[in-house]
């Protein structure tokens, strides 16, 4: 039987879609189809951060204004990751970042077969470490963690490489009514929004591939 083919509409600054990855990883296994194609698609949650960022506690204060909502988020976003080996550390992240260009990285890595490798340093790097992600440096580096050559890298952000392709295939995933992430797409015939749990993953990769 064919590998499943899977697309994951996802943000890198999204910490339900480093939850989802982790239980999709675990379905995967459920199944015995940790041979899966997994393809990551852009989306960006707020593209209105200007490319340099914005202050974290700022930037979640016009976000959340009740702290005390937030703080009950983080505990169980922490709790739920914990049960997967994810160590969120929100009080580590300073900057609020755009992720026009960490998309751009996630295409590029995808390209060289790096992709999944990439977008797992791209989370830890963020959620775990408190990583600048928005900074072409620090996704340079990471990319170099990951087997890319990040002189090369470098290079690429310096020019316009996959600027207008990243944008359209954004847009074209909030044409198709995706709303929220993380989005999956099994076999390009089922989606399932949201951080749902392995066993409701497992069974909608089990549908999918009992549609064909």
């Amino acid at each position: 039987m064919a590998p499943l083919n899977i697309d994951i509409v996802s943000d890198a600054v999204c910490p339900w879609c480093y939850l989802g990855k982790r239980r999709l990883e675990v379905a995967l296994a459920e199944i015995g189809a940790e041979d899966a194609v997994v393809r990551w698609r852009p989306y960006q949650l707020d593209e209105t951060i200007p490319p340099e960022g914005l202050d974290r506690q700022a930037y979640m204060r016009g976000k959340f204004p009740d702290q005390a909502q937030l703080d009950a988020v983080h505990q169980r976003l922490a709790a739920y990751g914990a049960e997967l080996g994810l160590a969120f550390d929100f009080a580590a992240i300073r900057r609020s970042p755009n992720t026009f260009d960490a998309h751009r990285l996630i295409r590029w890595a995808g390209e060289s077969g790096h992709q999944d490798a990439v977008v797992d340093r791209l989370f830890k790097a963020y959620f775990e470490q408190g990583f600048d992600i928005g900074d072409i440096d620090a996704l340079a580096k990471l990319a170099g963690e990951c087997g890319m050559d990040a002189g090369v890298v470098r290079e690429k952000f310096a020019g316009a490489d996959d600027r207008d392709a990243t944008r359209a295939e954004i847009a074209h995933w909030r044409s198709a009514g995706v709303s929220g992430v993380p989005f999956f797409i099994f076999e390009g015939r089922l989606a399932v929004a949201g951080a749902q749990s392995p066993a409701t993953l497992a069974a909608a990769m089990v549908e999918a591939r009992a549609r064909e």
